[in-house]
C-alpha cells in the first residue's frame, strides 16, 4: 500500500472558507493521485458522516473522514488555515484539518487511521509542530512519525518528543487498539521496573505505595462516535498516569468494538475510572473497586484529577459496586452491550436478544403490577369498574385514590408488550430497531395477540432493519438512513405482517394457551408449579429464570387476570425467594461451613430474599455451584408445587414478604416459602458437611470472622 500521507496531499495555505470547501479542497489532492474515484460521490459521503454528528475536537482541530466506496485506499489528506474553518468544536474554528477516507469496508484500516491520529492530536509539542512546519514535506513527515528529513519545517527541541508521540497512522491495527490490552509505555507488571515506582504522586499515600508498588488503575473511555474522543482521553489518562507515578491501563470502546481487558489486570488494579459519553460494556466487570464516573472530555481535559479522586477514594476505603444489577436482575448494561462475543450461535444470540426485551420490561411490570394491586387493595376488586379518574376524582375519598393508582398501573401495563418487542429489536438492531419493534408491539395488542405477539413482533423487527441495512445506500441518502428511511420502510413491513399475516394465528395460539392455563387444576396445577420453580432457582435471575418470571407476569397483564395466572404469579414469586433465604439461614445455622465472607453475605440474604430478589444467593452459588443450584432448585420446587396445591392467589408481580396483604391464603403461602427454605438448607448444610471445610471457616478471629479472609465489602451480593 502506498503511505497513507505524502506531501502531495498537504496544503499548508488551505483558504477554504467552509468545512465543505475545505473537503473539497484536500479531496481535489487525493483524486489527483488516484486515491479517490469520484469526487462528489466522495465529498457526499463526507458531508453524510459530518450530519451525524460534527468532526471537530477542541484545541482548534477537524477531523472530517468517512468509509466511501469511492476510495482506492486508506488516505489522510492534511490543510492548514490561518483564518480558521468552523467544524463545530465548542472552542471555535480548527487551523488545522485532518480529511481521512478509508474504503468501503476497511473498518479495520478505518479506524487504525483514525484512532492512531487522534492519540497523537493529544500531544500539544506534536500539535505545535505542524503549526510550525515550514513546508509539505515536513508536515508530512510528522504525520506519519518519521525523523524529519531535513528539510526544515520542525522547530528545535521539538523533534524528539513529537516523534516518541507519533504513531504511524498507517501502521497495523494492534497500533490504534493496542491499549486495549495494555498500556505500551506502562504496563501492569511493567512499572516498578522502570522507575515509576519513585515518580511524584499527585494523590495521597496508600496501600499500594507503602507495598512497594504503584498504585494501579484501570479506566474504559468510550463516546458516541467511539473514534476520536474515545483515544484523546485514553492517551491523555496514560500520560497523567506516567506523570503521577501511576499505572494506567485502559480499554478503549471503540465503535469497532473491544478487546477486553485481562481479568487479572482488573483484578490487581486499585481504582477504576469510567470516561464514557455512552453506556460502559460489560461494566459489572469492576464491581468492587473504588470508582469514579465521568464524561469523556473529563478524561481529557483533566485526567490528573481524575487519578487523584480515585485515589482518594481507595484511601478512603469507598468502593462502588460498579455495574451491579437492577431489581429486575439485568446486569446494568444494554442488551446491545451484553451482545456477547463473535462467533457465537444464533441460540445463544437469540437468549440475548429475547433476554434484552424481557429485562426492559421488568420495570414497567414492576410498577404497574404493584400500583394495580395497591388498587385493589385500598378500593376492593371491584375497582377495576371505577370511572376515569378524569371524570371523577374526590379528595377525600379512597376510593378515588384507589382507582387513581389502579388506572395509572393499567397505563404502565400497556406498555408491555411494546416494551418487550421494542426492545428485542433493540438487542438485534441497535436504536434503528426500537421504532418498528414498539409498532409491532403495538399492533400485537391490537389484534389480541399479547406476550406472543409481542415475542415475534420484536424478532420480525430486528430481522427486518438488520435487513435494511445489508442494501447498499446511494450515498444521498445515507445521512437520513436512521432517522427517516430505516424507521419508515421497518414499520411498514413489520405492520402489513403483524395485522394481515401473522397477527391472527399468534391472537388464537395465545388464546389457546391462556384457556389451558385456567382449566389447570389438581395435579397438573401442582406439576407446573413445580416445574416454574426448578426454572426459578436454576439459574438465579438469568436467562431461564426471566422466562418463567415472564410468562408468569403476561399472565397478570390484563385489567381482569384468570384465577390461574395468579396462582402461578404466586407461585413464581415464592420459588424465586427460596435460594437466597435458604443461604442465610445455612450461615446462621451452620456458619463453619462457610468463609468469612460468605457469612456476611448470608445477613444480606435475609433482606434479599423477603424482597424476592433471587440474585442474592449469585456469591454462593458462584463459589460452590454443585451444591447450592441443586439444593436450589430442589427447595424451589417443592415451593412452587405447595403454593399452587394451597391455591395461593397473587396480583402483584414483585414485592415478596412486603405484598402479603394482597395475597390470597397468605398463611398457607408462607408455610410452602418456609419448607421449601427448610428442604434447600437442609440439603447445603448436609452436601457441604461431607466435603472439608472451606477456607477461612474454622479459624476464626474475634468476632467470629477470619482475619485472613477477603473483606466483606470485597464480595457483596448482586441486587436483582
Amino acid at each position: 500500500m502506498s503511505e497513507m500521507i505524502t506531501a502531495d496531499l498537504v496544503d499548508l495555505d488551505l483558504s477554504a472558507d467552509s468545512k465543505e470547501a475545505a473537503a473539497r479542497a484536500l479531496a481535489e489532492r487525493m483524486v489527483a493521485l488516484g486515491r479517490v474515484t469520484d469526487l462528489d460521490g466522495f465529498l457526499a459521503d463526507v458531508a453524510a458522516r459530518e450530519a451525524q454528528m460534527p468532526t471537530g475536537l477542541d484545541g482548534g482541530i477537524g477531523i472530517p473522514h468517512c468509509r466511501s466506496e469511492h476510495v482506492t485506499e486508506p488516505t489522510l489528506a492534511f490543510g492548514r488555515s490561518a483564518a480558521g474553518i468552523d467544524f463545530g468544536a465548542a472552542d471555535g474554528p480548527a487551523d488545522l484539518i485532518f480529511l481521512i477516507a478509508a474504503p468501503a469496508g476497511a473498518d479495520d484500516a478505518h479506524l487504525t487511521i483514525l484512532s492512531s491520529l487522534a492519540r497523537q492530536l493529544m500531544n500539544a509539542e506534536f500539535t505545535d509542530a505542524l503549526r510550525a512546519a515550514a513546508d509539505a514535506n515536513a508536515a508530512a513527515a510528522l504525520i506519519r512519525g518519521e525523523e524529519p528529513d531535513g528539510t526544515g519545517g520542525v522547530p528545535e527541541g521539538t523533534e524528539d518528543s513529537v516523534d516518541s508521540v507519533a504513531v504511524p497512522a498507517a501502521a497495523s491495527a494492534g497500533a490504534a487498539t493496542g491499549i486495549a490490552t495494555g498500556s505500551p509505555d506502562v504496563g501492569p507488571e511493567e512499572g516498578s521496573q522502570n522507575g515509576t515506582d519513585d515518580g511524584p504522586r499527585n494523590g495521597p499515600d496508600d496501600g499500594p505505595a507503602e507495598r512497594g508498588r504503584p498504585f494501579r488503575v484501570v479506566a474504559v473511555t468510550s463516546c458516541p462516535t467511539g473514534i476520536a474522543h474515545t483515544y484523546m482521553a485514553a492517551e491523555s489518562l496514560e500520560k497523567a498516569g506516567r506523570e503521577a507515578g501511576v499505572e494506567v491501563v485502559v480499554e478503549t470502546q471503540g465503535s469497532a468494538g473491544f478487546t477486553r481487558l485481562d481479568p487479572a489486570v482488573i483484578e490487581a488494579a486499585d481504582g477504576v475510572i469510567f470516561a464514557h459519553d455512552v453506556p460502559v460494556r460489560d461494566k459489572d466487570r469492576f464491581a468492587g473497586k473504588p470508582t469514579v464516573d465521568t464524561g469523556v472530555k473529563a478524561a481529557i481535559n483533566r485526567p490528573g484529577e481524575l487519578i487523584d479522586e480515585v485515589r482518594g477514594k481507595a484511601a478512603r476505603g469507598e468502593v462502588t459496586a460498579a455495574g451491579a444489577a437492577g431489581a429486575d436482575g439485568s446486569s446494568g448494561t444494554t442488551p446491545v452491550e451484553r451482545g456477547g462475543k463473535p462467533g457465537e450461535g444464533y441460540g445463544t444470540k437469540l437468549r440475548v436478544w429475547l433476554m434484552s426485551g424481557v429485562s426492559y420490561m421488568v420495570p414497567f411490570v414492576a410498577a404497574g403490577g404493584l400500583l394495580i394491586a395497591l388498587g385493589f387493595a385500598i378500593g376492593g376488586y371491584e375497582i377495576n369498574k371505577a370511572p376515569s379518574v378524569m371524570d371523577h376524582f374526590v379528595w377525600s375519598q379512597a376510593d378515588s385514590w384507589a382507582a387513581l393508582l389502579f388506572q395509572v398501573g393499567g397505563v404502565a401495563f400497556a406498555f408491555l408488550v411494546p416494551v418487550l418487542a421494542g426492545y428485542i429489536a433493540y438487542g438485534m438492531a441497535d436504536r434503528p430497531g426500537l421504532v418498528p419493534g414498539f409498532v409491532g408491539g403495538s399492533i400485537a395488542l391490537t389484534v389480541n395477540a399479547g406476550f406472543l405477539g409481542g415475542l415475534a413482533a420484536g424478532l420480525i423487527s430486528g430481522a427486518v432493519v438488520m435487513a435494511i441495512q445489508r442494501v447498499r445506500i446511494p450515498a444521498a441518502l445515507r445521512g437520513i438512513m436512521p432517522v427517516v428511511v430505516i424507521p419508515l420502510i421497518s414499520s411498514a413491513v413489520v405492520g402489513f405482517l403483524m395485522f394481515v399475516v401473522i397477527g391472527k394465528p399468534i391472537a388464537s395460539a395465545q388464546k389457546a394457551m391462556t384457556d389451558w392455563l385456567s382449566g389447570l387444576s389438581g395435579a397438573n396445577a401442582v406439576l407446573l408449579g413445580a416445574l416454574l420453580g426448578l426454572m426459578m432457582c436454576f439459574d438465579l435471575g438469568g436467562p431461564v429464570n426471566k422466562v418463567a418470571y415472564a410468562f408468569a407476569t403476561a399472565g397478570i397483564a390484563v385489567a381482569d387476570p384468570s384465577d390461574s395466572a395468579m396462582k402461578i404469579m404466586a407461585a413464581v414469586m415464592a420459588a424465586g425467594m427460596v435460594p437466597p433465604l435458604a443461604m442465610a439461614l445455612a450461615t446462621t445455622v451452620r456458619g463453619k461451613l462457610f468463609n468469612a465472607a460468605e457469612r456476611e453475605n448470608g445477613k444480606a440474604a435475609w433482606v434479599l430474599g423477603a424482597s424476592f430478589i433471587s440474585e442474592g444467593a449469585i456469591p454462593f452459588a458462584a463459589a460452590d455451584p454443585l451444591r447450592v443450584i441443586p439444593s436450589s432448585m430442589v427447595g424451589g420446587a417443592l415451593t412452587g408445587a405447595l403454593s399452587m396445591a394451597f391455591g395461593a392467589t397473587l396480583r402483584a408481580p414483585h414485592g415478596g414478604i412486603f405484598v402479603v396483604p394482597l395475597i390470597g391464603n397468605p398463611l398457607l403461602y408462607l408455610v410452602a416459602i418456609a419448607a421449601g427454605v427448610c428442604v434447600t438448607t437442609a440439603l447445603v448444610i448436609v452436601l457441604k458437611g461431607l466435603r472439608k471445610p472451606a477456607p477461612g471457616a474454622v479459624a476464626q478471629g474475634p468476632g467470629g470472622t477470619d482475619p485472613s479472609a477477603p473483606s466483606p465489602e470485597a464480595k457483596q451480593p448482586v441486587a436483582a
